[in-house]
C-alpha cells in the first residue's frame, strides 16, 4: 500500500495521472501483468464475497486511489462518523445509523450525548409490540387479531422497509404487509382493496410528521378506518413512527415509536421506521438484519483501507466517475427478492451524493454521484444490457449474486447468467472473431463481412460481483450497510456532505405554493408562464 505522503491536491493530481496512463489498459490483460490481482481485489466481509478484479484500474491506478482516500482524511472522517460528531455540518447533526444496529451494551454518543440506552429501549419496545401483534395479545378495536398492515411513508420511510419486506417475506406470510407512498389516490386504493378495517393496522412513518404526501395518505387511511369501525376508537389501529411524537399524537395516532434527528431518512430502516417489517417478519428476522449490518460496521471500522469492502467499492466508483468519465452505473441483483435494490440505491446514493458544492460551500470541479439504475437479472439482460454491451458509453456494472434463492439447490441457470454477463463485458468480441464464427457456421463470406461489425462487442467494460450463499436477514443487513458505508466514503473523497438533501426541500416548498394558488382559484402572477399555463389546464374541466 502507498505511503500517505501526498496532500489532497497532490493526491488528485497523481490520481489523474494514473487514470490517463491506464485509460486504454485492457482489464483482461491485467491478470497476467499482476498475478496476485484476484487475491488483492477480492475479499470476504460480514458473510459477503466481493470480486473487484474486473474493474478498470491497473495496479498503479489502484494505489493512486488508496493514496487519494488517505489524503482525503477518510480514516479521520470515519472516526468522526462512529464517534457521533456533527458530520452533517449544514444541519449540525451527528449521523448515527450505526448506533441503531449496535448490540446491547454499546456506548454510542451523538454530539456527546449518550444514545445507546435510548436505542435499546426503543428496540425493546418494538420487539414487545411485534411479539404482541403476532401472538394476538395486541388486537384491534373489536378484539380481532391483526391480519394486515398498511405502511404509509415516502422516500426513506418507504424504500428501505419495502426492500426489506420484499427480500425476506415468506411465500405465505401470516401478516399481509402493504406499502403506500404515492400521493396518487390510486396507490392507497390498491393497498386497501380486500382488507378489513377490523383486522388492519396502519403504520404512518414520517420523521417530521409534516411530509405532505404522507399526511395526505394518512388522512385517507384514518378516514377508511373510522368508516369501517363504525364509531369505535381507531387508536389501536393507527400507529405513528416519527422524530416528532407530539405531532403524531395530535394527528390521531394511538401509539408512537420514536427515533431521533441523528437518523437520516435514507439511513433509517434500522430504526422504528421498519416497525411494520419487524411485526410482519417477526423479531428474529429483524434482529438478524441488525446483526448483519453491525458485522459490516465492524469490518468498515477495523479493516485496513486496502482490504476494506466499502472502501474498495467506493474507490472503484470514484475511479470510473472521475478518472475515466463514466457518469452512470448499473446494479443488477440476480435474485427476484432483491428487485427493489436498484430503487433503494438510487435514493441512498443519488440523494446523498448528488451535490454541487464542497463541504465549505465552494463549487465542485469534478463529477460527484453517477446516475444509478438497474433491474433484476435476468430481466435486465432483455432490456438495457444491449446498451451496456454495445453502446458508445461505458457503464460499469454491479452484479449481486445469490447462490440459493429458493430452496436448497443452487440456482445455477441464474448465477451462470450473471457470471457470463460480467465475462462478456470484460472480454467483448472483435469483428474478426465474429466473422470467423459466422464462416464456421456456414455463412457466406460477403454476408459475414457485412454482419461482423454488428456482432462485435468492444469489451473492456468493468464490473463488480457481490456474492452470498442465501439471502438471509444477516446477509441483507450486511449488503445494505456495505452500500451505506460505500456512499459515505465517496462523499469523503469528493469532500461533500452526504447527509443533507436541500434539493428535495425546494420542490416541497414550491408544491405548497402551487397548492395555495389552486385553493385561490388559479395561478398567481408570480408564477412563470409555463407553470401557470399548466396549472390552468389541470384545473380545467378534466382537472379540479
Amino acid at each position: 500500500m502507498s505511503d500517505p505522503v501526498l496532500d489532497r491536491a497532490q493526491a488528485w493530481s497523481a490520481f489523474d495521472a494514473a487514470a490517463a496512463a491506464s485509460a486504454s489498459a485492457l482489464i483482461v490483460e491485467q491478470f497476467a501483468a499482476d498475478p496476485d490481482r484476484l487475491a488483492r481485489l477480492s475479499l470476504e466481509a460480514a458473510g459477503l464475497y466481493l470480486d473487484l478484479s474486473k474493474q478498470s484500474w491497473t495496479r498503479e491506478g489502484f494505489e493512486a486511489c488508496l493514496t487519494l482516500a488517505q489524503a482525503s482524511g477518510l480514516v479521520e472522517r470515519r472516526a468522526a462518523l462512529f464517534g457521533g460528531e456533527a458530520v452533517n455540518e449544514t444541519e449540525g447533526r451527528a449521523v448515527l445509523h450505526t448506533a441503531l444496529r449496535a448490540p446491547d451494551g454499546a456506548d454510542d454518543h451523538a454530539l456527546g450525548e449518550p444514545v445507546s440506552a435510548e436505542v435499546e429501549a426503543v428496540r425493546a419496545e418494538m420487539k414487545a409490540y411485534a411479539e404482541a401483534v403476532r401472538s394476538g395479545a395486541a388486537t384491534g378495536a373489536t378484539g380481532q387479531r391483526f391480519e394486515a398492515i398498511v405502511h404509509v411513508g415516502i422516500g426513506g420511510s418507504d424504500l428501505g422497509p419495502r426492500l426489506v419486506w420484499d427480500a425476506l417475506k415468506p411465500l405465505d406470510p401470516t401478516i399481509d404487509l402493504r406499502f403506500v407512498a404515492n400521493i396518487d389516490p390510486r396507490d392507497m386504493a390498491e393497498a386497501l382493496t380486500g382488507l378489513d378495517p377490523e383486522t388492519t393496522l396502519v403504520v404512518v412513518v414520517s420523521k417530521t410528521f409534516t411530509t405532505q404526501e404522507t399526511l395526505a395518505n394518512a388522512e385517507a387511511a384514518k378516514a377508511w378506518l373510522a368508516a369501517g369501525l363504525s364509531g369505535q376508537s381507531i387508536a389501536a389501529h393507527f400507529i405513528g413512527v416519527t422524530a416528532a411524537p407530539e405531532k403524531a399524537a395530535a394527528f390521531g395516532c394511538g401509539r408512537t415509536f420514536a427515533f431521533r434527528d441523528w437518523v437520516g431518512g435514507r439511513y433509517s430502516l434500522w430504526s422504528a421506521v421498519s416497525l411494520s417489517c419487524a411485526v410482519a417478519l417477526g423479531w428474529e428476522a429483524f434482529q438478524g438484519l441488525l446483526d448483519g449490518a453491525a458485522a459490516m460496521d465492524r469490518h468498515f471500522a477495523e479493516a485496513p483501507l486496502e482490504r476494506n469492502a466499502p472502501v474498495l467499492m467506493a474507490l472503484a466508483q470514484v475511479w470510473n466517475v472521475d478518472g475515466l468519465g463514466r457518469s452512470a452505473r448499473t446494479v443488477a441483483p440476480y435474485a427476484h427478492a432483491l428487485r427493489r435494490l436498484p430503487s433503494f440505491l438510487q435514493q441512498l446514493e443519488m440523494e446523498s451524493n448528488g451535490k454541487r458544492v464542497h463541504r465549505d460551500g465552494t463549487p465542485v470541479t469534478r463529477q460527484t454521484c453517477p446516475v444509478v439504475f438497474g433491474e433484476p437479472g435476468t430481466n435486465g439482460q432483455h432490456a438495457f444490457f444491449q446498451q451496456i454491451h454495445q453502446g458508445p458509453q461505458t457503464v460499469p456494472a454491479e452484479f449481486v449474486i445469490v447462490a440459493r434463492t429458493h430452496g436448497e439447490a443452487t440456482e445455477s441457470p441464474l448465477w451462470a447468467n450473471a457470471l457470463a454477463q460480467g465475462q462478456a463485458l470484460m472480454l467483448g468480441k472483435t469483428a474478426d472473431q465474429a466473422r470467423s464464427e459466422m464462416l464456421a457456421a456456414g455463412t457466406e463470406a460477403a454476408e459475414a463481412d457485412r454482419l461482423a461489425p454488428h456482432r462485435a462487442f468492444p469489451g473492456n467494460r468493468p464490473s463488480t460481483a457481490i456474492v452470498m450463499d442465501r439471502l438471509t436477514p444477516q446477509a441483507l443487513g450486511a449488503l445494505l450497510a456495505l452500500y451505506e458505508h460505500k456512499t459515505f466514503v465517496e462523499g469523503v473523497i469528493w469532500d461533500i456532505n452526504s447527509f443533507d438533501q436541500w434539493g428535495v426541500e425546494l420542490g416541497k416548498v414550491l408544491a405548497k405554493a402551487i397548492l395555495t394558488d389552486v385553493a385561490a382559484g388559479g395561478p398567481s402572477q408570480t408564477l412563470d408562464p409555463s407553470t401557470g399555463a399548466l396549472m390552468s389546464r389541470l384545473m380545467g374541466p378534466s382537472g379540479d
